[in-house]
């Protein structure tokens, strides 16, 4: 396989073929080297966040087909320069080793508190987050400073929160407490104050934020209060804030005059606590009632709050006694998860971290075999760089988009294009469903192909230890698995020891097949190179049988069932001619066998100054079919026009509300199969990024779909997900009826799995 390197800034890309799946991370930086001409100990590579090490193996980090690997290039540390010694600090003796350094000067210890400061230490004060711009009440522990030149330091422990322990403030950021509450008349617009608001739930109580009044409205049933929130340096003021709680505005204490002995002036009334934090929807903070929410998820108790741990994904308290298995005491690291939103940790590497020990590559042939064989450096083992979703995986009858005698190169397009998912497996399905599709590679010698008919054997009896991908008939194969499967497409019963023939085989489930040129050593009617779309056949009938090899074998009967001729006849080979149907080539794979033939050219040519009797040098020319000989690209030419029906037709007309994308959709009619690609690509939902299912199509004219719309809406989200056009709260959701329509004659059973 081949993949891309890229360096950070994007400016030079170079891709690395002839690698495979254990190729290691060493091995790469080499062929780095040669080409970036970048040392190995300055490269750090780094593959969808995570930096790869040496020690491990492409396989490790999942890298695939043509993926992208950055490259950072570590800097040369500057040469070393010595500092200039200036004339006047240099010493004509040189200094001694041992010699002492001259005493630094000691640091003055920290002045005692003056009477030059506001508030007294033991005093009820209400301190600012700085973090948040909240007011907290507290209470003074320590005062520092207060000397000419410098500011008074305020040490403060906030009352409701002592685990946030003794926090130093200025004068700025600390006054008298709260202790007046202003009437509804008090209230003008301009007045600072001090209220109660929650920014995240405004309708929730939160907690205590200066404020400027913008303005107030009193009606019969409410009286409304808004304001702009003051945050201090903790942030940019919040214009238009709603207050709920118009009942609890508090008047902002000033600070008053230097504080005289207590002998002289007399204690002031403590002012009433105020009520602060977010209240507990469920248990209205009551200290009595158990409450999963605010307390621990698991018993609800409130008691203990000290071995309590709170989840940084789901913030939920547990206590760690409570926890299986239960925990002696808390841990001392900065992230804990609750056991419901922990992952395995083995599986998650946060970016710019070495690769971990994953438990689920671990269990995998590759890591407990003691071979050391390659898998290869070709395309069996690049795995899926994208997926169908046209139709789902459990989708019977073709493709949209599919033709008969479309042709791909490699086993792992045809997945790629939903034909046939698996990547090795001959037979797709289910056994308590059917069957969806088949491949005829040959694998079998008991296969008999005629084209529009052909006996199939079923899969298994063979060892396949070891991580064989094929191997001699060694047992008797079972009705089960995919065996079972595709005897469920005949129409007729199951009958496990004797088989069963359909009496009508044409109302049995219909089966994709495609023929693999490895069957062309058995049959002519196989493709000379890749995979081909045959179309669609039915099971005739199943039976089982000893093989050439002396073991049982279930042997299946299908006939072809479709109304597109078959590739091989003249009529289908002239469809294909004028369909234009060549074989599909993976991005980068014509360029990377050409980079291969020149290389391979060079070395031949370095190699071989003289010829070798009895030898002579083969030259391979890759045909490419989107490039001719000048370089220019190749149009190809495509006679046959997309057939709509009538009832298509007709329906595109309702469609009123489409009119514009169906126009532009409508001009590539005449490039015949990419019809349908552009159909997908112009009514994609942009929530789930699949064709729309039960359509809405909104004012501001973009498609959605219902269940994503409906989605939407219970999140309190009134705008259009594509251009955040303002729906409305009571916006009429109603189904495109002809869109849908249509959509399901092009993509026929795409709803099923919605």
């Amino acid at each position: 396989m081949w993949i891309q390197v890229r360096t950070m800034d994007g400016r030079e890309t170079h891709r690395i073929d002839s690698l495979s799946k254990l190729t290691k991370v060493e091995e790469l930086r080499e062929r780095i080297q040669e080409l970036f001409k970048v040392e190995q100990d300055r490269q750090r590579l780094f593959y969808r966040g995570k930096q790869m090490e040496d020690g491990h193996t492409l396989f490790d980090y999942s890298l695939g087909l043509n993926d992208i690997v950055q490259l950072l290039v570590r800097q040369l540390p500057p040469p070393p320069v010595s500092a200039p010694v200036e004339a006047e600090e240099a010493d004509d003796a040189p200094m001694s080793e041992t010699e002492p350094e001259e005493p630094r000067p000691e640091v003055e210890p920290p002045a005692e508190p003056t009477t030059l400061e506001l508030y007294k230490i033991k005093e009820q004060v209400d301190a600012r987050d700085l973090h948040m711009g909240a007011w907290f009440e507290a209470e003074v522990v320590n005062v520092t400073g207060g000397t000419p030149g410098d500011d008074v330091i305020y040490h403060i422990r906030y009352e409701d929160y002592p685990e946030e322990g003794v926090v130093q403030l200025t004068a700025k950021d600390v006054r008298p407490r709260a202790r007046s509450k202003l009437s509804w008349d008090d209230l003008q617009a301009g007045l600072v104050v001090m209220i109660n608001y929650n920014p995240d739930e405004p309708k929730e109580r939160g907690y205590w934020y200066d404020a400027e009044i913008l303005r107030k409205t009193e009606g019969k049933a409410r009286k409304e209060l808004y304001a702009k929130l003051l945050l201090g340096g903790a942030g940019d003021p919040l214009n238009d804030c709603r207050i709920v709680f118009v009942d609890e505005v508090f008047k902002i204490e000033k600070p008053g005059p230097p504080i005289l002995p207590e002998i002289l002036v007399p204690p002031p009334e403590l002012p009433k606590k105020t009520q602060t934090g977010p209240q507990c929807k469920f248990c209205k903070d009551d200290p009595k009632t158990k409450c999963r929410m605010c307390a621990c998820h698991v018993c609800g108790g409130k008691q203990d709050p000290a071995k309590q741990l709170l989840c940084d994904e789901c913030d939920m308290a547990f206590h760690i006694y409570c926890l299986r298995p239960p925990l002696s005491a808390l841990p001392d690291i900065d992230d804990w998860y609750c056991p419901d939103c922990r992952n395995d940790a083995s599986e998650v590497v946060l970016a710019g971290e070495k690769l971990k020990e994953s438990k689920k590559k671990a269990k995998m042939a590759s890591a407990s075999s003691s071979s050391h064989r390659d898998w290869g450096k070709g395309m069996a083992c690049v795995g899926r760089s994208r997926e169908c979703t046209i139709v789902p995986s459990n989708h019977y009858g073709p493709i949209p988009g599919v033709l008969v005698g479309t042709m791909w190169k490699f086993r792992v397009q045809v997945s790629e294009a939903g034909v046939h998912r698996p990547h090795v497996a001959g037979i797709h399905g289910r056994s308590n469903d059917g069957s969806y599709s088949l491949v005829l590679a040959g694998g079998y010698e008991d296969d008999a192909d005629d084209g529009t008919e052909f006996t199939y054997t079923g899969s298994g009896g063979r060892d396949l230890s070891g991580n064989k991908r094929t191997a001699e008939q060694s047992c008797d194969q079972k009705l089960t698995n995919t065996n079972r499967a595709l005897a469920m497409n005949c129409n007729a019963r199951i009958n496990e020891k004797q088989g069963a023939e359909a009496k009508d085989w044409q109302r049995g489930k219909p089966v994709r097949v495609v023929r693999n040129a490895k069957g062309r050593k058995h049959s002519k009617y196989a493709p000379e190179d890749g995979n081909r779309y045959d179309g669609i056949y039915k099971v005739v009938k199943y039976w089982p049988e000893k093989g050439k090899s002396g073991f049982l074998i279930w042997r299946y009967l299908l006939r072809r069932d479709d109304e597109e001729p078959a590739p091989w006849t003249k009529e289908g080979k002239e469809r294909v001619k004028k369909l234009g149907l060549t074989i599909h080539y993976p991005e980068g794979y014509l360029e990377s066998v050409a980079n291969k033939e020149r290389e391979k050219e060079n070395m031949d040519s370095d190699e071989q100054e003289t010829p070798i009797k009895g030898k002579r040098k083969r030259k391979y020319v890759i045909e490419d079919d989107e490039d001719d000989a000048e370089g220019a690209p190749k149009k190809t030419k495509t006679d046959l026009v997309y057939d709509l029906t009538p009832e298509q037709k007709e329906l595109i007309e309702k469609d009123e509300l489409n009119v514009k994308l169906w126009n532009e959709v409508m001009m590539h009619l005449k490039e015949g199969p990419r019809f349908i690609n552009k159909v997908e690509e112009t009514f994609l939902c942009i929530c789930c990024q699949e064709v729309v299912y039960e359509p809405i199509t909104t004012d501001c004219l973009h498609n959605i779909c219902k269940t994503c719309l409906d989605r939407s809406f219970k999140a309190s989200v009134y705008s259009c997900p594509a251009c955040r056009h303002d729906l409305g709260k009571n916006y009429n959701i109603r189904v495109n009826k002809p869109l849908q329509t249509v959509l399901g004659q092009l993509f026929p059973g795409y709803e099923r799995g919605r």
